[in-house]
């Protein structure tokens, strides 16, 4: 069955650094079939790797809302961050996209919470109940009831920052994918749940170091 995760972070990321290499590796190898690549506030390094690797990348973007934080999945260009979550949620969809709400209810790594998430309750496509890198807070208890009780599609993602942080906490499909088909495919997913090395959860802070290190030369 195919394997996808939605949420990832390339060296475009400032906290990110999986290279274009590695994402070809992965689908090489077919440790993943399918790769959201979700670069805080930017689309580039994503548009730029479709072109190269084919629709096995999904453009995606990981976008500052006013509330919290949200990701655009087959987006075609950049969302801006500073909007209200719910004016977000719409330019997504306006791009044809659709809206994965990334660690909801956290508060470490901006989650939109509750009455957020209730406010734009009909423009949520897919939950993410399983984030690969939950371990201060995990939600996926009440992420889980929130996804039932609005009739949402829950989803396992690795938030990997380092390629050592994927291929642990996935989702997989029963069929090729695209944009009008996923959320149906998504009805006979099945989530695959594994801690990644304690070493890969310290990427973000590794790679904000070295870049501002970089950055001073």
């Amino acid at each position: 069955m195919p394997k996808i995760d939605l949420h990832t972070h390339s060296s475009a990321s400032p906290d990110g650094g999986i290279k274009a290499k590695q994402y070809r590796k992965l689908l090489e190898t077919k440790k993943l079939d399918y790769i959201a690549v979700t670069d805080h506030n930017n689309v580039d390094f994503a548009l730029e790797l479709q072109k190269e690797l084919g629709d096995k990348i999904i453009i995606g973007e990981e976008i500052m809302t006013t509330q919290g934080e949200l990701i655009g999945l087959f987006l075609t260009e950049r969302v801006k961050p500073g909007m209200s979550a719910l004016q977000t949620a719409k330019t997504i969809h306006e791009q044809g996209g659709l809206v994965y709400v990334p660690h909801p209810f956290e508060t470490v790594r901006h989650g939109l919470q509750i009455e957020t998430l209730d406010e734009i309750a009909s423009q949520v496509d897919i939950i993410e109940a399983y984030n690969g890198r939950a371990v201060l807070q995990n939600k996926t208890t009440v992420a889980i009831a929130w996804a039932q009780n609005h009739g949402k599609q829950i989803f396992a993602s690795s938030d990997a920052h380092g390629v050592r942080g994927i291929g642990h906490t996935y989702t997989t499909i029963s069929k090729p994918l695209n944009p009008t088909n996923f959320i149906d495919v998504l009805a006979a997913s099945h989530i695959v749940v594994a801690r990644p090395p304690v070493s890969s959860l310290l990427y973000p802070k590794y790679h904000r170091a070295r870049k501002k290190v970089r950055g001073k030369k």
